[in-house]
């Protein structure tokens, strides 16, 4: 699916931006929170006002709030969701160090590779896209393994499947291995206790469940992590004074991602690493004081409703889900495409007639299944309704018999009864 719109007016100069009033309903990103959009168009002031630093250390009490966690150290990368990942697995490994990463999806892939690129000695378990892992699998192959980290995606938004977690951290414990989880696209839509699930590391975005654009990564990291990676401490010679010590390991590879020299710029020292991306920082601090507001079992919840709503109207136009669902995030269902139903066709004609986006997938699914999110501001009754409906008729566009009406009536049914069960913000 390719077109291009033009955004010149009529002497030629490029028009001021007015993007197309897109409904974006796939696998993220999203359509942000009104009050989101506000606060990345909050005034800058100077990264080291106190007004600024001040903003800072709210945002890492929002986070441990949002992470369930008492990590001193939850803060921000700045930089997409991949951003994190890096920073996590780039100042975590040394050459040589052994990191353990079960696939299920895509994202999978994407920490074996940075694990790689860091030059790990990567070890990887699979199961078919659609499935998930169970406790007992990871445990056997960290005996066989004996890694120093374990790696792995909590909600893979490639094949919507959530892993669970609780368990895991224990059995990490046990054989004394570091355990890292990308969540990026399950928090705020999903359960995470991260101290309750002994996590050592979890980095995530903003762009999904938190309801803010790309560009952010909240991360948090246990005491045992951050012992770790200070193993590695270095200070630049630029701003080095005569109390820093040199660093007790081999460098981190990447300075810009260079977590301990990170954490010197979010502690008390303030030691210069980066201009904070303070227009990033509103941003997701609002994200933060959102989900905090409305209450993360609310907040869940409500991810839940629009989920199951979402499913309910699939099932109810004779369309599949994919994959286990037993083990489906809340915030994304995967379809399989209709024999006889051009998938891009269709997605095509939702989104430059109706206006609404809906996802493809990757690998081994592409093609074979679309992906319609409810993230955000976006798991809401209207925005299930409206993409049922349009889906609906664009499926009976292609001649697929979708019985009318149906999708839209069994969202009705899932929310009604959530509203009778007195779900919250339903």
């Amino acid at each position: 699916m390719s077109h291009e719109m033009s955004n010149t007016n009529s002497n030629g100069a490029l028009a001021p931006l007015s993007p197309p009033p897109r409904l974006l309903m796939g696998p993220g990103p999203i359509n942000c929170y009104p009050r989101v959009l506000s606060a990345m168009s909050t005034q800058l002031v100077g990264q080291y006002d106190p007004v600024m630093t001040g903003y800072m250390n709210e945002v890492m009490q929002l986070y441990r709030d949002v992470f369930n966690t008492q990590n001193q150290q939850t803060f921000l990368v700045d930089g997409t969701s991949r951003a994190g990942i890096e920073a996590v697995l780039v100042s975590a490994i040394e050459p040589g160090d052994k990191v353990l990463v079960p696939i299920f999806g895509r994202f999978g892939h994407l920490l074996a590779e940075i694990a790689e690129r860091a030059d790990a000695e990567v070890h990887t378990i699979e199961v078919p896209w659609g499935e998930v892992f169970s406790p007992a699998q990871i445990e056997a192959a960290i005996k066989e393994v004996k890694p120093k980290l374990l790696a792995i995606v909590q909600g893979d938004t490639s094949t919507t499947m959530l892993q669970p977690l609780k368990g895991i951290g224990a059995i990490c414990e046990a054989h004394d291995v570091l355990f890292y989880c990308d969540a990026t696209a399950s928090i705020g839509g999903n359960p995470l206790d991260v101290d309750a699930w002994k996590l050592d590391a979890v980095s995530v975005g903003l762009q999904k469940c938190l309801g803010g654009p790309s560009g952010s990564a909240p991360i948090t990291l246990s005491d045992k992590f951050v012992k770790t990676v200070r193993t590695r401490h270095h200070v630049e010679a630029g701003i080095r004074d005569a109390h820093h010590e040199a660093a007790r390991g081999p460098k981190i590879r990447s300075n810009y991602f260079d977590l301990p020299m990170i954490m010197d710029y979010w502690g008390e020292e303030r030691l210069n690493h980066h201009t904070e991306a303070a227009s990033m920082l509103y941003c997701a601090r609002e994200c933060a004081r959102l989900h905090l507001e409305e209450g993360q079992q609310n907040v869940i919840a409500r991810h839940k409703v629009a989920g199951d709503a979402m499913l309910a109207g699939i099932q109810a136009m004779g369309l599949a889900p994919f994959g286990d669902l037993n083990h489906k995030m809340y915030n994304v269902v995967g379809v399989h495409i209709p024999e006889g139903v051009e998938g891009e066709a269709v997605r095509e004609t939702l989104l430059m007639r109706f206006n609404i986006e809906i996802g493809t997938s990757f690998g081994p699914l592409k093609g074979k299944i679309w992906r319609i999110g409810t993230m955000g501001y976006n798991a809401r009754e209207d925005a299930v309704l409206h993409t049922l409906q349009s889906l609906e008729t664009v499926l009976r566009m292609q001649g697929f018999n979708a019985p009318a009406g149906k999708g839209v009536d069994a969202a009705l049914t899932v929310y009604a009864e959530a509203k009778a069960a007195g779900v919250a913000n339903a």
